[in-house]
């Protein structure tokens, strides 16, 4: 990969050089492929978050094993094109990441477990990669959707990096912010493990526990 191809995919473009996508929606889920809920269209009793771990194939398998999570769903958010092809994400020229919904049952499941399993089954120290996925759409980010779930991503962060620091890794790169938008991925990649067991996996995680207690 020459340097000029590196930068490209390790640099967030500014909005006016991103692509201008589209006004037609790529997809919406309506039964997930492995625990056959229908898609909640009213989540008032649930509550939602979006983490991006890599390639979203992996992140998602982690989440939707969850009890208490009642749907996952992969897309692309915390960029600036509309509803983008995955073909466009990997460009560089989107600035979305590969990200998983998580819609869960708040009465059913701590959101700080949700946060252990992020935490533990990436790298969060890579910045605009995951192992050897290198890109943009590959970066660590969790992005909220309520103060409470801000403070506690907040709190793991600091705790988790200075256990990390410790055991020689670099400091902890992972965005943390406010969701601003959300495009659901291509079908195909909806619980692509699941449909495909013998698929592409890349994570690996730092092999450090984060402690709740």
């Amino acid at each position: 990969m020459s340097l000029l191809s590196f930068l490209t995919k390790t640099e967030l473009p500014k909005e006016q050089d991103a692509l201008a996508g589209r006004e037609e929606i790529i997809f919406e889920p309506r039964i997930h492929y492995v625990n056959k809920n229908e898609y909640p269209v009213n989540t008032s009793d649930f509550e939602k978050v979006y983490f991006g771990m890599g390639c979203f194939w992996g992140a998602e398998k982690y989440l939707w094993e969850l009890e208490g999570v009642l749907f996952t769903s992969v897309g692309y958010g915390d960029g600036f094109t509309r509803n983008p092809t995955y073909e466009e994400v990997c460009s560089g020229q989107t600035a979305h990441n590969e990200i998983v919904e998580v819609i869960y049952d708040p009465k059913k499941i701590e959101f700080s477990l949700l946060l252990k399993v992020f935490w533990e089954n990436h790298d969060p120290t890579q910045g605009m990669r995951q192992g050897y996925d290198v890109g943009t759409q590959y970066r660590s980010g969790i992005y909220i959707t309520n103060e409470v779930q801000m403070q506690q991503a907040k709190e793991t962060k600091d705790a988790y990096g200075s256990i990390l620091v410790k055991n020689g890794f670099k400091s902890i790169t992972t965005d943390i912010k406010e969701i601003n938008n959300f495009f659901f991925a291509e079908e195909y990649h909806q619980q692509y493990l699941a449909k495909n067991p013998g698929g592409y996996c890349g994570h690996g995680g730092c092999g450090i526990k984060l402690n709740l207690d």
